[in-house]
């Protein structure tokens, strides 16, 4: 039995199984469910912060008397590091080809490089 026509014809199966097939719709896909869950997001985000006038905390720092106090230092907190991270990436970023050979190892010829290696292949040609 022939390997190369059973491969071609599972391949061409597979493909039209693959192309016939639907994908599943998930909970995220929906955009109805998106907004509902940032509707909901920002309302515990609102509620929290409104809390944070009601509850009594120990404090340790006098800063910490700030209503929203918290809320305001995570979300400076997070800018930070935004900005940050987008400082550092100018001093860490590699060129694209960083990790490929050097430019030395290219300039040395191969053994294929050779001028037998490349008479013999003009010769088979």
């Amino acid at each position: 039995m022939n390997n190369n026509n059973h491969s071609d014809a599972v391949d061409s199966c597979d493909a039209a199984d693959i192309s016939n097939t639907k994908r599943e719709v998930t909970f995220f896909d929906q955009p109805r469910n998106v907004a509902l869950i940032l509707k909901t997001f920002y309302a515990l985000c609102i509620i929290l912060v409104l809390l944070d006038f009601f509850v009594h905390r120990h404090i340790y720092v006098y800063f910490e008397t700030i209503p929203a106090f918290y809320a305001i230092y995570g979300f400076v907190a997070c800018v930070v590091l935004v900005v940050l991270a987008k400082i550092m990436r100018k001093g860490l970023m590699r060129d694209e080809h960083y990790y490929d050979a050097r430019v030395d190892e290219q300039d040395t010829p191969t053994l294929n490089d050779s001028p037998q290696a490349t008479a013999t292949k003009e010769a088979q040609s």
